[in-house]
């Protein structure tokens, strides 16, 4: 999403004309942090920055905080000696351009176009990679993920509906020339105040410039396969009542409300694959005594040792293969819950170890899809209804715990900081 709002931003800088020469620069502070200074001139760079960038928070105190933090970050990598070489500067700028598809020179030049000197550009990467190494060092080796973690994550990555329709508002706000920044501030405003869909469907009535305004901006539902390719990232990930930034488009700024969604599960998803364990008592009694007592199927093996195989039956297999009068019972167990079946003479002690969507089953096994190009060459072919891979799902919640330890150890470097203004 990142890099949609950074495409669109910059599609709209590369075609607006040269800015303006700026006012006379103010280089006074204006925050102390700890023994660092944020000055006048510094926000006002950053301020420019985060319009080229559409970042989703804008304008003055947004720039602000975004400052300090920068020189919370660098004075956390001082402490532990990291240093940013030239070299890594580099390539921090490289990448941080190759988001929008531009080079390291071809991103200064679009924002020196919009006012931004290359300096506040470099001061802004530096910190970020700056930061990157202290994370590296201090929180990442305390992360972990665990694979009971990735199970559930996993698990609800399939039963989570894929949405395949989406009812949306819109509001369209045009920017002529000139106006393009009081046009922002104007959807920056929307977006703090617009807390419903009534609101949302006045401000619709009262800003918007297209036919939907008298309906308050509401569209008919709308295939998501249909909506424009670098649009569907925004849209979905939203939650219904909620609203995209506002992004800037040629000659217009526009906001997106999420109304509703439809969707449907994954092809096989309802199906699954029982893990139990059977084991087999000379009465009813004796088995209900055991149920009561083991609190898992390991420990119901501890309880069965002895017993003749025959016996004792450890069962994988899809819900379609397993005895119906067993799989009414497995239907309403949880993992490591029991029940007992009266055979009349004899009892079955029948414990549930795992259910598994028959999707999940074999994730990392099944054949990869594959499509032949025109040229000869065997590539993987897309599938809007693949399953991630299990490393990959490990990754993004590696990523997600250490950015939300990340975000913690800075705020706690925010509290213990003596931050004064002017």
């Amino acid at each position: 999403m990142r890099q949609f709002f950074l495409s669109v931003a910059l599609a709209a800088v590369i075609s607006a004309p040269v800015a303006a020469p700026g006012l006379a620069q103010d280089f006074s502070p204006v925050v102390y942090v700890n023994n660092a200074v944020v000055t006048e001139y510094e926000i006002q760079q950053r301020m420019r920055f985060m319009q080229v960038l559409n970042a989703p928070e804008q304008g003055r105190d947004a720039a602000e905080k975004a400052l300090i933090e920068d020189r919370l970050r660098n004075e956390a990598a001082r402490q532990i000696g990291v240093e940013v070489s030239d070299v890594g500067l580099e390539q921090g700028l490289s990448e941080f351009a190759g988001r929008a598809g531009l080079s390291t020179g071809e991103f200064i030049q679009v924002l020196e176009r919009s006012g931004v000197e290359r300096q506040a550009y470099r001061d802004f990467v530096k910190a970020g990679v700056a930061w990157r190494e202290v994370v590296r060092q201090r929180i990442a080796p305390s992360v972990a993920v665990s694979d009971a973690e990735l199970d559930q994550a996993l698990k609800r990555i399939v039963e989570t509906p894929l949405v395949t329709q989406v009812l949306i508002s819109e509001l369209i706000i045009p920017a002529p020339p000139g106006q393009e920044q009081a046009v922002m501030a104007q959807a920056e405003a929307l977006t703090q105040s617009v807390r419903s869909e009534a609101a949302f469907a006045d401000a619709a009535r009262r800003l918007s410039a297209t036919p939907s305004a008298a309906r308050g901006g509401r569209l008919e539902w709308m295939a998501v396969d249909n909506m424009p390719p670098s649009l569907r990232p925004i849209i979905l990930g939203l939650q219904p009542g909620q609203m995209t930034p506002p992004l800037s488009v040629s000659g217009a700024v526009v906001l997106f409300f999420l109304r509703d969604t439809r969707g449907e599960l994954r092809p096989g998803a309802r199906e699954q694959q029982l893990d139990y364990l059977q084991v087999t008592y000379a009465s009813t009694a004796e088995a209900q005594g055991v149920a009561a007592q083991a609190r898992s199927c390991e420990e119901l093996y501890v309880f069965a040792n002895g017993l003749p195989d025959q016996q004792v039956q450890r069962v994988t297999g899809g819900q379609g293969s397993i005895p119906s009068g067993i799989a009414v019972r497995l239907a309403s167990l949880d993992e490591n819950e029991a029940t007992v079946i009266d055979r009349g003479g004899a009892a079955d002690l029948v414990m549930l170890c795992d259910r598994t969507p028959v999707l999940l089953a074999g994730l990392d096994s099944g054949p990869v899809a594959t499509a032949t190009t025109t040229d000869g060459e065997t590539v993987a072919a897309a599938d809007s209804n693949a399953l991630p891979e299990r490393e990959s799902v490990r990754e993004q919640i590696f990523n997600r715990k250490i950015t939300q330890a990340a975000d913690a150890y800075l705020a706690e470097l925010r509290a213990d900081a003596v931050i004064r203004r002017n």
